[in-house]
This record gives structure tokens, C-alpha cells and sequence, in this order.
């Protein structure tokens, strides 16, 4: 067939669809939420529209409708209230996370859990680590005693995945090493290997109330200007133990996906992060966008890529799209 036939014919939808290369699917979704303390709670999130904080109650009827859609995973932020220095209450057995996960798993059969393992939304100064005693440093191997605690809590409320998101060194492994150890074997790692010091986050940031109260990110999260760095990252995770890894943000590191994808033989998945959401949901009402071709085409490109998997806040909507 000529070119230039293969050019009309995809004039016609039904060819287009049948000859396309690359198929977002439902099952390549995973849907995140933010759990709160209480009962019958539903409080928007300003700076994401549509999305809402939700007590376990009402967390376990949206998953419902996730699961009806055809979503078959998910990913847990809890939002505390009770914050220290050392981010205490991020492993307690009775904390927000670990009741929701009990939940879940008492209520909704045959769906994924994935909890993030990370401090900032538990610190009082908003970082993903411990600090340093009168500093500002993080101490990175404080820190990693900490994430395997909040990782085998989770394991112990009965997560599937646990997904580490602090970036610091070693933490894949201390993970690992002490869910081994304690016979959860079979909890798997999704890992935030690159995780880039980003400025899409910020919505994310007050959704979870997470913001740093002093500095930034950017001493152990990636500089978006290294491609190569973040390779580097990804292997050392793979070589610690991940099953999963993972690039956060995903719209403007696609190069990085695909460089994973090209060099790495194990399931990818990206972040398709708040301020990317945002972006797209604010415009949409503005009408400078059409909501449901710019999502669509933005996760298709995730995929074209080479991500597995996508973690997007848009996953309801768009498997609502795809049924159409």
C-alpha cells in the first residue's frame, strides 16, 4: 500500500483507529487519592478541580466507582494532621494510611493498593526526611529506619505495592531488606527512581499540606537538567530491588521515559502529577482547551514513550472516555 493511499484512507475514523500504533487502555490507569481523618468527609481541593480529601468511608465509595470503570489500581497519600519533626505518626498501626488500607481490603475485593512512603506530609517542616540534630540537612540514614517502618506498617495493614518517594539513597533497599525480613516477601516495590525537583508539584503540595518550610527539594530530588543522572537512579533501584520504577513528572520528561523504556526490561511507570492535571483542568474551563482531546492525547504520549503504567488524577474521566 502507497503512502499516499495510507493518507487517505485515514481520512476514514474506523481506519485510523484500526492502523493507530499506540492504544490507551483502562487497565494501564491507576488512580490516586488523599485520606483523611473522620467520617462522611468530602472537602474540595481548591487548586485541583474535581478532586476532593476523602475519609476512609467515602474513599471506599469512590474506589467502588474506580473499580466499575474498569480501574484495577490504586495509589494512597494520607493526609495528617498530627505532625513532628521526625514524621511519627507516618508509621503508627492505627495511622490514617494504615486504616484505609485495612478498609480497603475488608471492603473491595481484586483492587490494586499502592501507598506512597515518604515523610513530608508527616514533618512539620514539610521535607522528605528526617533532619539533622540544629540543621538543615536531611540525614539520609535516619531517614531510611523511618521509610522502612512506614513500609512494613503498610505491609503489615496488607498493601500490595509499597511505592517509595523520598529519594534518598539506599531507600529501596532498606525497604526490601526489612519487608524480607519480616516475611512480606510478596509486596512489591513501585519505585520513585526520577523524581525530579519539579514545578508541576505545587498543587500536589496542598493537597497534602506538604510544602517545605524552608529551602527546597532540589538537594535529593533530580536536576531537570540531567537525563543521565536519572538513568543512574533507575538502576540503582532496579539493582536494590524494585519491581516497578517509576519517572515523576511525565509531560515534560517523556525523553526520560523513554530512555528507561529503551534501556531498562522491567515495567514503567510515570507520574502524570498535579500541575500537569491542573493545567489542563483550568484551561478546559476557560475554554481555551477541549478537555477530553488534550487529556487523551497527553496519556496517549505517556504510552507512546514507553510507560506501562500511568498514575494520573484525570484516571476516572478518562476510563468513562474510553468506554464511550
Amino acid at each position: 500500500m502507497s503512502f499516499v493511499r495510507l493518507r487517505r484512507l485515514r481520512r476514514n475514523q474506523q481506519i485510523r483507529d484500526l492502523i493507530s500504533q499506540t492504544q490507551l487502555s483502562v487497565k494501564d490507569l491507576i488512580m490516586p487519592y488523599f485520606v483523611i481523618e473522620g467520617r462522611n468527609k468530602r472537602e474540595s481541593i481548591a487548586s485541583m478541580p474535581g478532586l476532593y480529601h476523602l475519609s476512609v468511608n467515602n474513599l471506599i465509595e469512590d474506589i467502588r466507582e474506580a473499580k466499575r470503570l474498569g480501574i484495577k489500581a490504586i495509589l494512597l497519600f494520607g493526609v495528617s494532621q498530627k505532625k513532628d519533626g521526625m514524621g511519627l505518626e507516618s508509621y503508627r498501626k492505627n495511622g490514617i494510611m494504615q486504616k484505609a488500607i485495612k478498609a480497603i481490603k475488608k471492603n473491595i475485593k481484586d483492587i490494586v493498593i499502592i501507598t506512597d512512603v515518604c515523610l513530608c506530609g508527616y514533618t512539620s517542616h514539610g521535607h522528605c526526611g528526617v533532619l539533622k540534630t540544629q540543621d538543615t540537612i536531611i540525614d539520609n540514614d535516619e531517614t531510611l529506619k523511618i521509610l522502612a517502618k512506614i513500609a512494613l506498617s503498610h505491609a503489615e495493614a496488607g498493601v500490595d505495592f509499597v511505592a517509595p518517594s523520598a529519594m534518598m539513597d539506599g531507600q529501596v533497599r532498606a525497604i526490601r531488606e526489612t519487608l524480607d525480613r519480616k516475611g512480606f516477601r510478596d509486596v512489591g516495590i513501585i519505585a520513585y527512581s526520577a523524581k525530579y525537583a519539579s514545578n508541576f508539584y505545587g498543587p500536589f503540595r496542598e493537597a497534602l499540606d506538604s510544602c517545605p518550610q524552608f529551602g527546597d527539594r532540589k538537594s535529593y530530588q533530580l536536576d531537570f537538567r540531567n537525563q543521565d543522572e536519572a538513568l543512574r537512579e533507575i538502576k540503582q533501584d532496579i539493582d536494590e530491588g524494585a519491581d516497578i520504577i517509576m519517572v515523576k513528572p511525565a509531560l515534560a520528561y517523556l525523553d526520560v521515559i523513554y530512555r528507561a523504556k529503551q534501556n531498562f526490561h522491567i515495567p514503567i511507570a510515570c507520574y502524570n502529577v498535579s500541575g500537569e492535571y491542573s493545567l489542563v483542568k483550568i484551561a478546559s474551563q476557560e475554554g481555551i482547551f477541549n478537555e477530553k482531546d488534550t487529556v487523551l492525547e497527553i496519556l496517549t504520549s505517556f504510552k507512546r514513550a514507553g510507560a506501562n503504567l500511568i498514575i494520573t488524577y484525570h484516571a476516572k474521566e478518562v476510563a468513562r472516555w474510553l468506554k464511550d
